[in-house]
């Protein structure tokens, strides 16, 4: 059974490295601080291992007919479009600020924030990204089925879940260093950030677009 978890587990490492997947994190993580980055990165891995846990559960049950299984991605392609969408309106309409104030210590600490007004609370965040996490697991059930069936029973358990979600997560923390990195040495102005969100906005389309026509 050992082997079955590495293969569980290195299918979860090729999963995160889907666009869609990296896309809807770079999305959420832009802008955020080294500890907001790594909550995003782990709530998004947790929300879509539980989520292909129950879609699978449902369908090693009920055996929906395959091509019912398509929507799934559909909802994936759907979502990224729709945050690129987003992204562009609040760039095009000016609504993304950064801010800028000198800590006690005298250490520059800039955040970036939506709207008028500029807030620290992190609900927003968690709930959003661990939403997005379990609509964006629906795409991913077709090929955790089919990798667990090179399982013995092929019976998908918690163990089996807990070895596909930590090979995620080791890809998508590593990409929140990557971001970690833009976050603290690119967007220090607001051109800069304005640029950024652009063209996450931009990729976002193009790999939602993407997924959905093909």
């Amino acid at each position: 059974m050992e082997l079955g978890y590495a293969l569980i587990f290195w299918y979860g490492i090729l999963h995160a490295f889907g666009p869609d997947h990296l896309t809807a994190i770079a999305d959420f993580s832009i802008g955020k601080d080294k500890k907001k980055t790594f909550v995003i990165t782990v709530l998004f891995a947790i929300g879509h291992g539980l989520s292909l846990f129950l879609f699978a559960k449902i369908l090693e049950q009920f055996h929906i007919r395959e091509e019912l299984l398509g929507y799934g991605d559909v909802i994936s392609s759907s979502v990224i479009i729709a945050m690129g969408v987003y992204l562009l309106y609040m760039v095009i309409a000016d609504k993304i600020h950064l801010g800028k104030h000198i800590h006690d210590d005298g250490k520059e600490h800039i955040h970036i924030y939506f709207g008028k007004e500029h807030s620290h609370s992190e609900t927003v965040d968690r709930t959003s990204t661990f939403t997005m996490g379990l609509l964006m697991g629906a795409g991913g059930v077709r090929g955790m089925l089919v990798t667990l069936g090179a399982v013995e029973a092929a019976k998908v358990d918690y163990s089996l879940v807990l070895a596909f979600t930590a090979g995620v997560m080791v890809v998508f923390i590593s990409f929140g260093l990557v971001l970690m990195y833009i976050n603290e040495n690119f967007l220090n102005s607001k051109q800069n950030v304005r640029r950024v969100f652009a063209a996450a906005g931009v990729i976002s389309l193009v790999v939602g677009t993407n997924m959905l026509l093909g």
